[in-house]
């Protein structure tokens, strides 16, 4: 092998062993089209999405990540028997934040930049909506519509129900924005990118509490 091919499967696995390590953690959330979703049962009890739940995610690119968070502004769960039955909340998009960067040193930029019509457009879709279909055996499974397409959704989850209400809590896991039709950066659908390209996959993590 010539230096020069030597030098170029050196830079080759670099570059390899750096985007798997900016890769989102956990599984990568099963998606498929949408799925029916179940009424309410009339025995059911509803308690309401408190303030302070979240998502929380992580965008990455061969260059390093940015981390950041979206409120989960209202919604409900309902349960019986102790156990989920059906639930749906929604996620306000402009309240998208980056947490990894200060106040003037790139913060307002990207944040700016991931609520234009390059990813999450929310002049025109300012929400996001979760719909559970189904849930138990450690995950949940439901419709997320964003930027007006909806799939369907099963990741991981820790619920726990109570008298009093709803927990639910996930691990890292991620989703693959393109199937929301954001191809921006994306090496999957434009060619040439090289370093530049970013991450199909998102990281994402929720807290959400109801009650």
């Amino acid at each position: 092998m010539n230096k020069t091919m030597t030098l170029f499967m050196i830079l080759l696995v670099g570059m390899l062993v750096t985007s798997c390590q900016n890769a989102p953690k956990g599984v990568e959330a099963t998606t498929k089209a949408a799925a029916a979703v179940k009424k309410a049962l009339p025995a059911a009890k509803t308690f309401k999405v408190k303030a302070g739940s979240q998502v929380m995610w992580t965008g990455s690119k061969i260059g390093g990540q940015h981390m950041g968070t979206l409120n989960i502004t209202e919604g409900s769960v309902s349960t019986q028997a102790g156990k989920v039955t059906s639930g749906k909340f929604t996620i306000d998009m402009n309240s998208l934040t980056c947490t990894d960067l200060k106040a003037g040193e790139g913060k307002e930029k990207l944040e700016g930049h991931l609520k234009s019509a390059d990813f999450f457009d929310t002049a025109k879709s300012p929400t996001a909506t979760f719909v559970i279909t189904e849930a138990g055996g450690g995950n949940i499974t439901g419709n997320l519509t964003m930027k007006g397409i909806t799939k369907s959704v099963t990741f991981p989850s820790a619920v726990i129900v109570s008298p009093q209400g709803v927990s639910v809590t996930t691990p890292d896991f991620s989703i693959d924005r393109t199937n929301w039709g954001i191809q921006y950066g994306s090496a999957t659908f434009i060619d040439g990118l090289k370093d530049k390209a970013i991450n199909d996959k998102v990281g994402l993590k929720i807290v959400l509490q109801a009650g």
